[in-house]
């Protein structure tokens, strides 16, 4: 049934923003493996353009990037684990806002473990 007040069917709760978090994380990845396999193809056609290619990467803005790619994997994985939990355990269904707390609980964390060690990476610290 439609929300009387907004008169849709979404009202912006957890499982909806985890349904579009995940549909945004796996775009991401997705496009990112299009451009890694196409710099990857790249050194056999040039191996001088190749090497050009690699040395973007070493910028900060592709080092922010990687920031991004780490934290689009790891939503991605964890929430697809809260999926499958709540698709296959009984008391899925009725936990699935406690699981999607969790899986944010445990990305921030992940996060924030990886983000000052990628930093110094970064900037050779």
């Amino acid at each position: 049934m439609a929300n009387a007040k907004s008169g849709t069917l979404y009202r912006g709760r957890e499982g909806m923003w985890s349904w579009v978090a995940h549909r945004i994380s796996g775009m991401l990845l997705f496009l990112f493996l299009i451009v890694h396999v196409l710099d990857t193809a790249l050194v056999t056609v040039s191996p001088e353009a190749y090497n050009v290619v690699i040395g973007h990467y070493k910028t900060v803005v592709f080092g922010l990037g990687e920031m991004g790619l780490v934290g689009a994997v790891l939503f991605h994985a964890l929430n697809g684990l809260r999926i499958i939990a709540v698709d296959f355990w009984s008391k899925g269904p009725a936990k699935q806002r406690a699981l999607f707390w969790g899986v944010v609980i445990v990305w921030a964390l992940m996060m924030l473990a990886f983000i000052p060690r990628h930093l110094m990476h970064m900037f050779g610290g």
